[in-house]
């Protein structure tokens, strides 16, 4: 994404910036200073303090870092941002740097060359709706325009061509991008979900949930997210089987550990950690039974969080193991932005 594109779009805004940072030093980060926050390591040391400001001081300078190098989006990263950053606050240049270059996809790059693949569109759909309820709680016009197109990818099955690169659990099957594509009807302002394209769609969806039951408990978990949005995505029955399975899997020390909400295979042939909690599966557990209605002063959550305030690492973020190979580790990304909306649902 060219900075100065993003600048002069950012010029007409006439928001002005918070300097969040500054409460513990650091600089607001920007696309023009953006420094890499270092490798995602599982042997960085814990904070001394849980820190918000740190938190998303990481996110801020990971996504974009992400868009100066490689000039692309991706669910680990910069998608998973969009969801996180009004959590805490949105009034900041990193987010819409952010934001402007996933509109930028949709206005500019999508016209002229297409998209990379069907699953981009979805993606790109469903960050840009939840940032908008979370942000103007407005549908802007450039979402609407990547839902639109979203109808136009959906197979006659009801799901859609998603990108299996054998990267759960995002990026290995087509069950996520269905479920992704109802987060986005779902969550949509504007009452999006009763219009006539989105309600053919949707009984795409559901036809396709029907003759697909979820191949893990992270995407049961996942429709338990939609269906908080949309109805009749789980049966009642379903609902509470896929909440009691989550509940069981807290470890002792209050955390949940992603690799033990599938059974995906490594890369590497290594053993996945079906032992350690990390902060995606922390977070995205909390998120998920606070979407479904669990009180945030319930136990299981009050440990969940504790969990989050006390294994947070010095840089900011919550490490989480990729659950392909140990190299880059960038579910770390997504981890970190899941326990920030972990503890935005939980107020703290």
């Amino acid at each position: 994404m060219n900075a100065s594109i993003i600048r002069a779009m950012l010029a007409a805004s006439a928001i002005s910036l918070i300097p969040f940072a500054a409460s513990f030093g650091a600089e607001a980060v920007t696309l023009e200073n953006a420094v890499s926050p270092g490798a995602n390591r599982s042997d960085e040391p814990l904070a001394a303090e849980f820190s918000l400001d740190k938190a998303v001081h990481f996110l801020d300078s990971a996504s974009l870092t992400w868009l100066n190098e490689r000039k692309c989006f991706s669910c680990h990263t910069n998608y998973a941002y969009l969801y996180a950053r009004p959590a805490t606050t949105a009034d900041v240049d990193a987010h819409r740097q952010v934001r402007a270059a996933a509109e930028q996809l949709v206005t500019e790059r999508w016209p002229s060359d297409g998209p990379r693949w069907d699953a981009e569109i979805i993606a790109t759909a469903a960050a840009l709706t939840y940032n908008d309820a979370a942000t103007t709680g407005e549908l802007h016009a450039t979402t609407r325009t990547a839902l639109d197109k979203m109808w136009t990818v959906q197979r006659e099955s009801g799901g859609f061509d998603w990108l299996k690169c054998e990267w759960p659990p995002m990026e290995s099957d087509d069950h996520y991008g269905v479920t992704l594509a109802a987060i986005a009807v779902g969550v949509a302002p504007g009452n999006y979900a009763d219009t006539p394209e989105a309600q053919k769609g949707l009984a795409g969806i559901r036809r396709y949930l029907r003759d697909n039951p979820p191949p893990t408990l992270h995407h049961q978990a996942m429709l338990l997210w939609a269906t908080s949005y949309l109805p009749n995505l789980q049966t009642e029955d379903e609902r509470t089987a896929t909440v009691a399975k989550l509940l069981s899997l807290q470890k002792a020390d209050g955390g949940w550990g992603l690799a033990t909400l599938g059974d995906w295979k490594r890369g590497d042939d290594l053993a996945q950690d079906l032992e350690s909690s990390d902060g995606y599966g922390t977070g995205f557990v909390i998120y998920v039974l606070r979407r479904s209605g669990m009180a945030a002063t319930e136990e299981p959550l009050q440990r969940g969080v504790q969990w989050l305030k006390t294994h947070q690492r010095e840089s900011g973020r919550w490490f989480t193991r990729s659950l392909v190979h140990d190299d880059e580790h960038f579910l770390t990304h997504a981890g970190t932005a899941m326990a920030v909306m972990a503890l935005g649902e939980c107020e703290e």
